[in-house]
């Protein structure tokens, strides 16, 4: 039949004009190349002398699959492969047999072959101007690969204008078995064109953790398989039209006409090809294999990626960690400069030989006042670190009714002495709070001492505890100046001092609340605080109860 003269047809329309064509399926390219490389694989490891007929995307996964039957077949192969670019005719290399094969042919004919531009001036008559870009990037442009171990190819140029440009398919004929793989990408399906990202995205499917599924939502394809003798029949006749038309717009050769004249030959291989129950197994099994890889290489890239995002997280986390660390050492700088610094001024005047008793025994003072303000930081800072080193640390069944009563006592002289009532209640049978000695003492301390620090004469300091479920209720309240509704946000930062006038709230480092926020943190506590400026504050630690899975 002298089909030169007719315009090419899509394959997968003549595929399902079949009487017995199978159900058309959307498939995605990662799905489309492993049933391209199961056929490939049965053909190896059954060894099966057949002829290849394929057209496949370019890019190095998908020629990689050639090069690799190529070199793992071991009986007698052919290779047809459909390009879309029309100068490659004039660089093909001959079908060898291993009967026929040349040590002495190019080893290496990727040398002699420059990948040409489409004349897109001549696609644009036949195809939508949507199409044009989209189709050449998925046009097969790869060079024809070396001819080597027993399997030779043969590259059949197509039309520009060729049906077939937007069709892949793997086609195979032997005395065995027949079959095919076909893959349609429609028109209707296209996704956005991605001009940096599309050579990527379909020619190495599994090139990236998402890649995979990002192909498969961009690039949908309608695919079919087959063994049915007939449906393969037509589409082995479209091919021969296919390959027709595109003779009739390029420089013809021995190969292709002789190919074309012995073309009844393949027709018949058809006719002829038995359905060997054994190897629609090995198919199928082949193909079961090759669906775990695809699922086992997901999952690895899937857990790489969630471990690369947690290692991203914890680089994150560090880095939050380094920048506070650096804030911290820079508000201790500034907070031990500051008392040097009156400390210094007041040693300058102490040296003056005119200075009177009353100034000098008022700089005394200032030193004093401001080695304890020293001192005091250092201490708070030292606690702090302390606390951050004490990760994992087991803790210990303490009950409140022995410890808050001797810290009350302890600052009862300091309460007189101001015109201040202090009280606490503690409940006997409250069960024990997990947490360290020293911890609660300091918890109960700091809080306390700020209670009677901001409270003015005649004020009423208090401690009240109470169960609260899991939890016991510690309550420090007072009568005090209050806290202004603008600053209880931050009052648990390091070194942040309420800025109030009528109280000594200067002289402490800032850093008393913030340790009983880490020490309530490390022990499974809260604190919250309810104030009012010129009525008082109250602050509530919550406490969790003792059980067997505290101690560490």
């Amino acid at each position: 039949m002298n089909s030169s003269s007719l315009q090419d047809v899509s394959l997968y329309e003549l595929a399902h004009s079949s009487e017995t064509a199978p159900r058309p399926l959307q498939v995605s390219p990662t799905i489309f190349k492993s049933m391209v490389s199961t056929l490939m694989d049965l053909l190896l490891d059954q060894r099966i002398p057949a002829t290849l007929w394929l057209k496949l995307p370019r890019g190095e996964a998908w020629q990689s699959e050639i090069e690799r039957f190529q070199k793992s077949v071991s009986v007698p192969s052919s290779l047809y492969i459909l390009s879309s670019h029309r100068e490659e005719a004039k660089k093909q290399t001959a079908i060898a047999d291993f009967d026929q094969f040349d040590p002495l042919a190019p080893s290496d004919p990727l040398a002699e072959l420059e990948p040409e531009a489409t004349d897109e001036s001549q696609e644009s008559s036949f195809a939508a101007p949507t199409d044009e870009l989209e189709d050449e990037w998925l046009d097969v442009r790869d060079p024809v690969p070396p001819l080597t171990g027993h399997a030779g190819s043969l590259t059949l140029p197509l039309a520009a204008e060729s049906n077939l440009r937007r069709e892949y398919f793997l086609l195979v004929l032997s005395a065995d078995f027949c079959g095919l793989v076909l893959a349609h990408r429609p028109r209707s399906m296209r996704a956005p064109r991605d001009s940096d990202n599309q050579d990527t995205l379909f020619s190495s499917p599994k090139s990236i953790p998402t890649g995979d599924e990002e192909v498969d939502r961009k690039h949908p394809l309608l695919g079919l398989f087959t063994l049915n003798g007939e449906t393969i029949q037509q589409v082995l006749e479209g091919i021969h039209r296919a390959v027709c038309f595109g003779q009739s717009q390029a420089e013809p050769t021995a190969e292709i006409e002789e190919l074309l004249v012995n073309w009844d030959g393949f027709v018949e291989q058809v006719t002829d090809c038995p359905l060997n129950p054994s190897l629609l197994s090995h198919l199928f099994t082949k193909q079961v294999q090759r669906q775990e890889e695809i699922w086992y290489s997901t999952a690895l890239w899937r857990r790489q990626a969630d471990a690369a995002a947690a290692l991203q997280l914890e680089n994150e986390e560090l880095l939050h960690s380094i920048r506070l660390k650096d804030e911290f050492l820079k508000h201790v700088g500034q907070e031990l400069r500051t008392p040097l610094t009156t400390m210094k001024t007041a040693l300058t005047l102490l040296a003056s030989p005119s200075l009177k008793t009353p100034q000098r025994q008022r700089y005394m003072e200032m030193l004093t006042h401001e080695c304890d303000r020293q001192s005091s930081l250092i201490t708070s800072v030292l606690d702090l670190v302390q606390i951050e080193d004490a990760v994992d640390t087991p803790m210990q069944p303490l009950r409140l009714i022995e410890a808050v009563p001797g810290i009350v006592s302890t600052y009862q002289p300091l309460a007189q002495e101001k015109g201040i009532m202090l009280a606490y209640t503690v409940p006997e049978d409250l069960p024990p709070v997990s947490c360290l000695p020293n911890w609660l003492r300091q918890i109960v301390i700091n809080l306390l001492h700020n209670s009677i620090k901001f409270t003015p004469e005649g004020g009423q300091v208090w401690v009240k505890a109470r169960q609260q479920g899991d939890y016991i209720q510690v309550e420090v309240r007072d009568t005090g100046i209050g806290i202004p509704p603008a600053e209880i946000p931050r009052i648990f930062e390091r070194f942040y001092r309420v800025r109030q006038g009528g109280a000594d709230d200067q002289n402490g480092a800032g850093l008393g609340l913030s340790i009983v926020h880490q020490l309530l943190l490390r022990c499974g506590g809260s604190i919250s605080v309810r104030s009012k400026p010129g009525e008082g504050s109250a602050f509530i630690v919550l406490l969790p109860l003792y059980s067997s899975s505290h101690k560490g």
